[in-house]
């Protein structure tokens, strides 16, 4: 007999999970710090499969304000274990916090979709650049001989110190005050100069002002330009001054023109090389425009007896700078003028008394120091121009004096 049964048969079976691919990035967040505005900053991601199958990245996407990515070219495939790298760059447009991100889709090779997003921070601040205000200095026509002056502005308008180490200038004629140098600025300070164009020959002068610093911006070049205009010319007439005989202690005055021609002229100053010789009429610094004249006085006062002479020197910015006047001139002995009187006698007179007045019939003043003894007198203390009055009295051994005498005129001529 055949016996049936049931054959009972157990398998067994063993394995492990197999993870799928996923992505992961390296540094997260990604953060910038401080860069100025205007430049750029890069960072380099590392993006890994950590995963045990293929993991795609299908796109990428990227957000906030001054952040980009390199080219990275998509569908990209990381195999279990390997990494890829992707830069990031953060240029911020402006001063202040900037944020952004940016996501990476991917899908593993069970097609389940996955979405990596990296934090992106940074912060901008403003570039280290050094404003000029004006960025160029003009100074126009300016007369051989002068000068002009501008202001400049240097200013710091970045967020961190600046140092101006040098100012270097090329061109003819320009030159610069008031910057003393190394300098720093802090932010948002400024320093202001002085530029000025002194040329030395008509024509176009052009120029720069190179100013070296640690700003961005350095070396900073402001450009300088300038025309020198033909100096004016200046006459003095007449030519010499002649004064002739002048008495001692008298003075004698004669006029004289300054005039200017082909361009407007200064005169600062004006020179005498001898005390007896005075100008007036003139008030220094004075311009005269081309064709315009100005006359001016000079008085001869001489000091003592014989002939001297004297130069008249006018400084200006005229070509001819100095404009020369000579001048000559005598000094003489002043006449002495003399009044004789003369008398008759009196009886019983022991001597005699002279008065003199300036107007007829007095008052009187004696003049005779003692009593004269005789009947004449001279009067040497009169003055030139004048007209007196005499009379004359007598005194006898009693001292007793009489009464005035008739009255005569003596009329002084000048010298």
């Amino acid at each position: 007999m055949i016996a049936s049964g049931l054959l009972l048969l157990t398998l067994s079976a063993s394995g492990k999970d197999i993870m799928r691919g996923r992505l992961a990035a390296n540094p997260s967040p990604v953060a910038f710090g401080n860069t100025q505005a205007g430049a750029t900053e890069s960072l380099a991601v590392a993006l890994s499969n950590y995963g045990e199958t293929d993991v795609t990245i299908t796109r990428v996407t990227m957000s906030g304000a001054g952040f980009s990515m390199g080219s990275f070219a998509l569908p990209l495939t990381l195999q279990a274990g390997t990494a890829t790298s992707a830069t990031i760059t953060f240029a911020p447009p402006g001063s202040g916090s900037f944020s952004g991100s940016v996501s990476f889709d991917t899908v593993a090779e069970d097609q389940v979709t996955n979405k990596v997003v990296l934090s992106l921070g940074g912060y901008g601040i403003n570039a280290d650049v050094l404003n000029p205000n004006p960025s160029s200095l003009a100074f126009g026509s300016v007369q051989v001989g002068n000068s002009a002056n501008l202001s400049e502005t240097l200013t710091n308008s970045g967020g961190s110190t600046i140092t101006i180490s040098q100012a270097n200038l090329t061109g003819s004629g320009f030159s610069t005050s008031g910057l003393t140098l190394p300098l720093t600025l802090t932010a948002n300070q400024s320093v202001t100069f002085t530029a000025t164009f002194t040329p030395a020959s008509a024509g176009a002068a052009s120029g720069t002002l190179s100013v070296v610093s640690n700003a961005s911006n350095s070396p900073l070049n402001i450009a300088l330009s300038g025309t020198g205009t033909a100096a004016g010319q200046l006459a003095v007439s007449p030519a010499s001054l002649s004064f002739g005989n002048v008495d001692v202690g008298s003075s004698s005055s004669l006029n004289g023109n300054l005039n200017a021609s082909g361009a407007a002229v200064t005169i600062t100053a004006a020179s005498l090389n001898n005390a007896e010789f005075v100008l007036s009429g003139i008030s220094l610094p004075a311009t005269l425009g081309a064709g315009q004249s100005t006359s001016f006085t000079v008085t001869f006062t001489p000091q003592a007896t014989g002939a001297t002479s004297a130069s008249l020197a006018f400084s200006s910015n005229a070509a001819n700078s100095p404009a020369v006047q000579t001048m000559t001139g005598t000094g003489t002995s002043a006449t002495q003028h003399t009044v004789d009187l003369s008398w008759n006698g009196s009886d019983n007179a022991v001597g005699y008394n002279v008065y003199r007045g300036t107007v007829s019939g007095g008052p009187y003043s004696m003049i005779n120091p003692s009593l004269d003894g005789t009947t004449t007198y001279t009067d040497n203390t009169v003055v030139s121009g004048q007209t007196y009055y005499y009379v004359a009295t007598a005194v006898d051994s009693e001292s007793q004096e009489s009464g005035y005498s008739n009255e005569t005129q003596a009329v002084i001529p000048n010298p």
